[in-house]
């Protein structure tokens, strides 16, 4: 089977998509590059009238040498930055957090935090970094908060399914799905479940009474219409 390539990163600007791939390209990293919208299309609209967003995806071996290359390149551009950037007005504790959720961030942040703190005498170890990174990969696996909000909407919309038009099935399909089987990135490459086992057992309900209510649906449809 061959490696799947998985989101890297995700952009507005075709351009900025463009540019990594390039820094990629460089590298000999295999990437794909691939146009989504940024919204569940429920008005079946062509694509053109949604906002778009790029996603630049990689394969998960290379997770963890494309952040040492983008690091890499930021530590040569750092030195060049205008004394303006907002992160020379943050203090040690937010410089600090930049590092901590360094997935959170662009690499230039990242390596100007660092330097940042390096330059107020909190210097931070290779070994400490390393320490931080994992740790943050630890809490990242951590299944989201529960969604019973969504839960409950889902299974709402899902019973509406047996009196309401054929986008509400589609809807129902579209949160039940997601709850069930929608996996996040970590900074390393791994994919993991996002939501806890209740949530996902409910999602599957979710899925599956939307498909039954619609053709409960079409099939009353068949015989009162015969």
């Amino acid at each position: 089977m061959k490696p799947e390539f998985i989101t890297y990163q995700k952009f507005n600007d075709p351009a900025l998509a463009d540019e990594l791939a390039e820094h990629l390209d460089r590298h000999n990293i295999d990437y794909q590059i691939e146009e989504e919208s940024l919204t569940f299309n429920i008005t079946f609209l062509p694509n053109d009238a949604l906002q778009k967003e790029y996603a630049v995806k990689i394969k998960s071996k290379d997770f963890e040498t494309v952040n040492r290359l983008l690091k890499d390149d930021e530590i040569k551009n750092i030195e060049d930055v205008d004394k303006s950037y907002y992160l020379f007005t943050f203090t040690d504790d937010e410089l600090m957090e930049v590092i901590t959720k360094a997935d959170e961030w662009s690499a230039f942040d990242v390596v100007l935090a660092r330097k940042l703190l390096g330059e107020r005498g909190r210097d931070i170890s290779e070994a400490t970094i390393l320490a931080i990174n994992q740790n943050r990969i630890t809490e990242l696996k951590n299944p989201e908060p529960t969604q019973r909000l969504w839960v409950i909407i889902g299974y709402v919309i899902a019973l509406s399914g047996l009196i309401l038009p054929f986008f509400v099935f589609i809807i129902g399909l579209f949160i039940g799905g997601h709850l069930a089987w929608h996996k996040k990135t970590l900074p390393d490459g791994e994919r993991v479940m996002a939501y806890n086992e209740n949530d996902r057992k409910h999602g599957k309900r979710i899925f599956y009474l939307s498909i039954i209510t619609f053709a409960l649906q079409v099939i009353y449809g068949i015989v009162y219409f015969e």
